[in-house]
């Protein structure tokens, strides 16, 4: 059975659910991260994601944040593709949730 497609949500939504209890996910590299990150997203590096995705809960919502939205993409659909059902993408990454006036952080990772 194929696992069911990556659902992508819009900044606002994401951040909604964030705030209702899903984990925020950024799959950008340590440097990226380190510059501007959605605010309360956790660093877990694209690079380093196949040897690493089993320490995100599968008992909470994964809301899947890169630099623009394709890497979250492939990141979310892995997941899915591994057991995980509660995963969806932030269309337009990082970029679109700073268009949104969203809150960010620097440093950290």
């Amino acid at each position: 059975m194929k696992a069911d497609s990556l659902k992508d949500v819009s900044p606002t939504e994401g951040q909604q659910r964030v705030q209702g209890g899903a984990l925020l996910v950024d799959v950008r590299e340590p440097n990226e991260y380190q510059d501007v990150h959605a605010q309360g997203a956790q660093l877990l590096p694209l690079s380093e994601f196949e040897a690493r995705y089993a320490e995100l809960p599968r008992d909470r919502e994964l809301v899947m944040i890169c630099r623009s939205g394709a890497r979250s993409a492939r990141a979310g659909q892995y997941l899915l593709d591994h057991g995980y059902t509660r995963v969806v993408n932030l269309e337009g990454g990082t970029l679109a949730w700073q268009d949104a006036g969203l809150p960010t952080e620097e440093g950290g990772a």
